[in-house]
């Protein structure tokens, strides 16, 4: 069988949309328990609301750069994360949720439409491809959903 544009487009929205070998984002951050949206996992070094808001963020720019000639980076490591270890309020929360979801379908788009050329280099930047940036969102994501799944565990919030 002769692989295609059309099959690698795929195989990147499956790996994007999460899944798979690894848990899905709806699996793991709706229903997260309130009162410990801002408590840090003994052993662990980030509060489930450091990583949500990390993952929105580092996702969003990396979109960004996918797609905006006129880029610019965030500050390291600073702009990469929330500045509380705990959410403001449920609706920055569920924000975060729903910030994080569109972003993704963006990422998604970008991926699914074939006037996206996924080898070109994109010329504000070093070497960058939509292919390699789209890759890099869904490793991102899946590394901190399992470390959720893992502040989830440890703080007793992981259904059996």
């Amino acid at each position: 069988m002769k692989n295609t544009d059309k099959d690698l487009r795929q195989h990147l929205l499956d790996l994007l949309k999460g899944g798979g070998a690894h848990a899905k984002f709806d699996d793991v951050v709706p229903g997260f328990p309130a009162k410990l949206r801002g408590k840090k996992p003994v052993g662990l070094p980030h509060t489930p609301w450091m990583l949500l808001e990390h993952m929105r963020i580092a996702q969003w720019d990396i979109l960004d750069f996918s797609r905006n000639p006129q880029y610019q980076s965030l500050p390291w490591p600073e702009g990469y994360w929330p500045k509380t270890e705990a959410p403001p309020s449920a609706a920055a929360w569920n924000k975060s949720i729903r910030d994080f979801r569109k972003d993704l379908k963006a990422m998604q788009a970008l991926v699914a439409d074939s006037e996206t050329d996924l080898y070109a280099k994109l010329p504000w930047g070093d070497g960058q491809t939509i292919l390699r940036e789209a890759l890099l969102v869904a490793d991102h994501n899946a590394y901190h959903l399992g470390q959720l799944v893992d502040a989830r565990r440890v703080l007793g919030a992981w259904p059996e």
